[in-house]
């Protein structure tokens, strides 16, 4: 049962992470376009902890912390430029 519900869930990131990557390119402002890379983070996070759970390993979760401190990081760096046209005062 695990399994199956794995492996469908598995499609349904997969799939939002195509829709992601089509707002990413097509996106008409750039807002949007962070939204959907920061959107595609926390999808590759979820694949992440999903793999670790089909594995049955704990190994992962760090893996997937760490992408999540770094796309807090680089989401707030790019609002900042975007906001002031330069990251560091």
């Amino acid at each position: 049962m695990l399994d199956t519900v794995l492996l469908i869930v598995f499609s349904m990131i997969g799939l939002s992470l195509l829709l992601n990557l089509w707002r990413l390119i097509i996106g008409p402002s750039v807002p949007d376009r962070v939204l959907a890379l920061d959107t595609m983070y926390i999808n590759v996070i979820a694949l992440i902890i999903l793999y670790s759970i089909s594995m049955d390993t704990g190994l992962y979760f760090e893996a997937a912390l760490l992408i999540a401190m770094l796309g807090f990081i680089s989401t707030v760096a790019v609002c900042k430029y975007l906001l002031r046209g330069d990251i560091i005062e």
